[in-house]
């Protein structure tokens, strides 16, 4: 997935001038969370939502009466989306616009750097109405999926075959009761008072500092095999917030253009990507030898830290292969964490593409659970 600060930065620099649109906080429902982002042209096309419908379309016109005025300060959108907008959420919205040019391009740059290596910004709204923003000293953004803490999110979220979704939520840990999110973020300095909804102070220019996150950052994922459900899961993921390295000891196997989020890796020595891998790494394996997926499921799943394990193949298999790391002494708790068939149950039909599809959903939902262990981490 391309971030709104490395989208903003391609667009100033091929037109001059882009603007974001931001949705900077909710109450209640909303179409889409605080974070949710879009890159607007000065010809008016965009990248990127905030949840469509009346929202979309009058933050997209304040952006586009912003960039027609030139580079200027910072617009905040603060709207009843039942009372302003006419829209079932019955929530609230604040929304920002911001506009920039070539002179931001740097800092755009700057901006697009910290949100790949998941670093936070602090930021502070300047007497000209402007956001400065600055990469924040020892601090991360909002908690990677990566987490420790999320082992077996896999088998907690009942996403094995065998499972029904009455048992599957029954399996799920309870949640701690803990602030709807987002919450306006803490000052930086101690003595500051509370910002605004939007995390931003409520004068344009008491000089506050706000730390502002840029998101949370796209989940490892190892994908051992290019055979035809790897293909096709590849393409399934393109969109999505996963970082894929695919792993593959045939050199010949990979396609001639691999998506942006992908890395091919031809390599020999496969299990050496497990030991290397970053605690929280999502792993599947689904290479043309039975033997190799052995010991490279068994790899993984002697590194407690790895929260979802996924084989490809029937109940058949799996039971083969449970009898192996049986013998081999791998934990009970943790065999059970393996999860194979893989994608969601109910979808039995074996095209690659629809495999991939089930497959997709699945990372999906074991994501949000690894996502949720880390929000609980953090407010324990």
């Amino acid at each position: 997935m391309t971030s709104a600060y490395a989208r903003l930065a391609g667009l100033v620099a091929a037109h001059g001038a882009a603007a974001l649109v931001r949705v900077a906080a909710v109450q209640g429902s909303a179409p889409r969370e605080a974070g949710a982002a879009m890159a607007v042209r000065p010809d008016g096309a965009f990248h990127g939502t905030i949840g469509g419908g009346e929202l979309e379309w009058r933050a997209l016109a304040e952006a586009r009466a912003a960039l027609a005025e030139g580079r200027g300060p910072l617009r905040r959108l603060d709207m009843a989306l039942g009372p302003d907008l006419g829209q079932c959420c019955g929530g609230r919205a604040v929304v920002t616009v911001e506009t920039f040019d070539e002179r931001d391009l740097d800092a755009l740059r700057t901006m697009a750097q910290a949100d790949a290596e998941g670093l936070a910004l602090t930021a502070r709204l300047g007497a000209d109405g402007r956001v400065a923003r600055a990469l924040a000293t020892g601090a991360t953004q909002f908690p990677s999926p990566s987490w420790r803490g999320a082992r077996g999110v896999g088998r907690r979220a009942g996403l094995d075959h065998g499972q029904n979704e009455h048992a599957a939520e029954a399996a799920r840990p309870p949640r701690r009761d803990r602030p709807a999110r987002p919450t306006p973020p803490a000052p930086l300095h101690e003595g500051e008072g509370r910002a605004g909804m939007d995390g931003a102070p409520s004068s344009q220019t008491d000089g506050r500092v706000w730390l502002e996150s840029t998101g949370p950052l796209p989940t490892p994922l190892l994908l051992f095999g290019a055979g035809h459900v790897g293909r096709a899961l590849v393409l399934a993921l393109a969109p999505l917030p996963f970082r894929v390295r695919w792993i593959d000891g045939r050199a010949d196997a990979f396609p001639a253009h691999v998506t942006a989020n992908a890395t091919a890796i031809h390599t020999d020595e496969p299990g050496r990507e497990i030991a290397d891998a970053a605690p929280g790494a999502f792993v599947l394996v689904m290479t043309h030898s039975h033997p190799l997926d052995m010991a490279l499921t068994a790899a993984a799943l002697a590194r407690d830290e790895l929260p979802y394990i996924g084989l490809i193949g029937s109940a058949t298999k799996r039971a083969r292969f449970e009898k192996r790391f049986r013998e081999i002494g791998l934990a009970e708790a943790r065999i059970a964490d393996l999860v194979c068939p893989i994608g969601l149950p109910g979808i039995r039909a074996k095209e690659p593409a629809i495999i991939a599809a089930a497959t997709a959903a699945q990372l999906l939902q074991a994501r949000e659970h690894a996502l949720e262990a880390a929000r609980d981490g953090q407010t324990a």
